[in-house]
């Protein structure tokens, strides 16, 4: 039996005008990621990222101290949703800068109303596929992990949209389960799916093992 490794990418740079790198908290919780696997002997064979830059860079933070890593297969299907685009199909006006807490928790309440309304078929942000093409890349994707790579290690970089997705479908709970997952995951966190021939299994969810020790609390990011 096989298992898939879903890391979520490091804490990117929210409320930046450029969200897509990683903060210098992101690449250490990569960096220790990579770190926390080469202590405990952690082989891949197969590696799939999807084409974003905080894809990149996590996948980079790992591989410093996993330099045998298999070349990365980078898939599309692994990209993050517009949340720009979703929030615009609900609310067209500006919005203010997110660089409170409280103006966080307000941008996440409006991306979870509109990823419901995605989801739903009721909005269709510009730029984005709908929902169900979303969710079949999603799909299209686990089904080649499991039929190529059931005996194998799996190493995938992705972000929390397609990994709720990932985990949803596997588990076989809505789309609408799908968005509290989502908001769930943490930066760095590792989600396993143990892989046979026939099918998949949810094995552990949104784990941190790597950001353990005593002071690392400052290390544990949601966004």
């Amino acid at each position: 039996m096989g298992v898939v490794y879903l890391v979520r990418h490091g804490q990117a740079s929210l409320g930046a005008a450029d969200y897509d790198r990683l903060a210098e908290r992101g690449q250490v919780q990569a960096q220790r990621l990579g770190a926390y696997w080469q202590a405990r002997g952690r082989c891949f064979d197969a590696v799939y990222t999807g084409t974003l830059q905080r894809h990149a860079q996590t996948l980079a933070g790992i591989v410093a101290a996993l330099p045998d890593l298999p070349p990365a297969c980078v898939r599309p299907e692994l990209d993050e949703y517009d949340s720009a685009a979703l929030i615009r199909a609900i609310h067209p006006g500006p919005l203010a800068r997110v660089d409170t807490p409280e103006r966080a928790r307000a941008h996440f309440r409006l991306l979870c109303d509109a990823l419901a309304q995605w989801m739903a078929g009721t909005i269709s942000p510009e730029g984005m596929p709908d929902w169900d093409d979303f969710a079949s890349g999603v799909r299209t994707l686990l089904d080649e992990v499991r039929r190529t790579h059931a005996d194998g290690q799996v190493l995938v970089v992705s972000s929390g949209g397609p990994i709720a997705t990932a985990v949803a479908q596997v588990l076989g709970v809505t789309p609408e389960v799908g968005i509290a997952l989502n908001m769930r995951l943490r930066n760095s966190s590792v989600s396993e799916l143990s892989v046979s021939p026939r099918r998949m299994m949810l094995q552990t969810f949104n784990t941190l093992a790597h950001l353990s020790a005593p002071g690392d609390e400052a290390l544990v990011t949601y966004a």
